[in-house]
């Protein structure tokens, strides 16, 4: 087995720039991982300021407490779709002045075999963030009907090849259980053709673990959160590695930011009524540079929004 505890933050400064941090803001860093951004924002604020940090990943929250000792830093083992919960238990509801969203597989959860997200590494089949809680993926393809895998794999990974994966699945399990990695990643290599750049069980291992961590639904609920977590001209930083991710970014910042057209004869309504939750400042791209030296950035996207 392998583990590491390396992780190199992706657009690092480009996204805590986004924040605008002032020195005795509060802030959450919605996925804290291995604390590569946490530790860029502490460096920036006062000792006034807080960073609230969010982990679903119990490792991630050990880590950080044996790495971290900064009494301006809470730590909260939890997913951040329990952001506003949590949030409105501390008092600080419309009174934070950014959040932070890196999202997907942080490099050690990648590198450490025994969690099961690589399919380059023999592993149990797990790919749960949070392996307290929940079915791990080997126990949800033990039970679900090969429809249903299908749909997930199409759905949440864009697999042209899903229903053929599915019943290759459920073939083999009619065999012995499937329980490793490699096992279905084998699978999988069996009925999709490798690309020169994507293992051939990229889409279907990215399916399963959305689907496992319910990621887009954690995403989308967090998103409209936001709305009412964030002070007045508090900003959204948001990462994305994966089409479906973004686009909901996407979706959701352009139909919270764009003015609705007035309806043609009628006269003018009152400026407060047209003014949208937010405004649209843009996105970005890894620059040459860091996707020389961090392959993960490749496909990094990075969307700002700030609270009206």
């Amino acid at each position: 087995m392998t583990t590491s505890h390396h992780h190199q933050s992706v657009m690092f400064d480009e996204s805590i720039d986004a924040l605008n941090l002032t020195t005795d803001g509060i802030y959450i860093d919605a996925t804290f991982g291995r604390g590569g951004h946490s530790q860029g924002i502490l460096a920036r604020l006062g000792d006034q300021a807080q960073l609230i940090a969010f982990d679903q990943d119990i490792s991630a929250i050990e880590y950080a407490k044996k790495s971290f000792n900064d009494p301006r830093l809470t730590l909260i083992h939890s997913p951040f779709a329990q952001m506003h919960t949590v949030i409105s238990e501390m008092g600080l509801s419309g009174k934070i002045d950014g959040i932070l969203m890196d999202l997907g597989v942080s490099s050690p959860q990648l590198d450490n075999a025994d969690r099961g997200f690589s399919f380059m590494a023999e592993g149990p089949l797990d790919m749960r963030m949070n392996q307290t809680a929940g079915l791990s993926a080997a126990q949800w393809l033990a039970q679900a009907g090969e429809e249903e895998i299908a749909n997930v794999i199409y759905q949440f990974g864009d697999e042209k090849k899903s229903r053929h994966i599915a019943s290759r699945i459920k073939k083999f399990q009619l065999e012995q259980p499937l329980e490793t990695t490699l096992q279905l990643a084998n699978i999988v290599s069996e009925v999709v053709r490798g690309q020169k750049k994507k293992h051939p069980a990229t889409r279907t291992f990215q399916a399963i673990r959305i689907f496992i961590n319910q990621e887009l639904k954690q995403l989308s609920d967090t998103l409209e959160h936001s709305k009412e977590i964030l002070s007045h001209q508090g900003r959204l930083s948001i990462i994305s590695f994966h089409s479906i991710e973004d686009r909901i970014v996407k979706r959701f910042i352009q139909k919270n930011s764009r003015q609705k057209s007035l309806p043609k004869g009628l006269p003018i309504f009152d400026q407060a009524i047209q003014k949208m939750p937010f405004k649209d400042l843009g996105k970005q791209f890894a620059s040459k540079d860091e996707v020389g030296h961090n392959k993960r950035s490749r496909s990094a996207i990075l969307r700002v929004a700030e609270k009206n």
